[in-house]
């Protein structure tokens, strides 16, 4: 397994907990990629707690850190 086929295995997670996402993805180094993911509030953690256990396996298991940031797609953006 490549980093590319961790994030696919996360991102086909994602889809499946819900299908009106957004998804970003920043790959830090072949063994670690963060997904941004902009989903409805109502999901938000049904899409952390789906998450939780796949990407602790990929981490155990495979040695690839997939994080997963999950955000509300109809927040306001945080002004500076």
């Amino acid at each position: 397994m490549t980093i590319d086929d961790a994030i696919k295995t996360m991102q086909a997670q994602i889809i499946a907990l819900s299908g009106g996402v957004q998804m970003k993805v920043v790959k830090m180094s072949d063994e670690e990629a963060r997904i941004s993911v902009m989903a409805p509030a109502g999901d938000i953690q049904k899409i952390k707690d789906g998450t939780f256990k796949p990407a602790l396996d990929l981490l155990n298991n495979e040695g690839f850190d997939i994080q997963v940031q999950v955000y509300d797609k109809d927040a306001p953006p945080l002004s500076a």
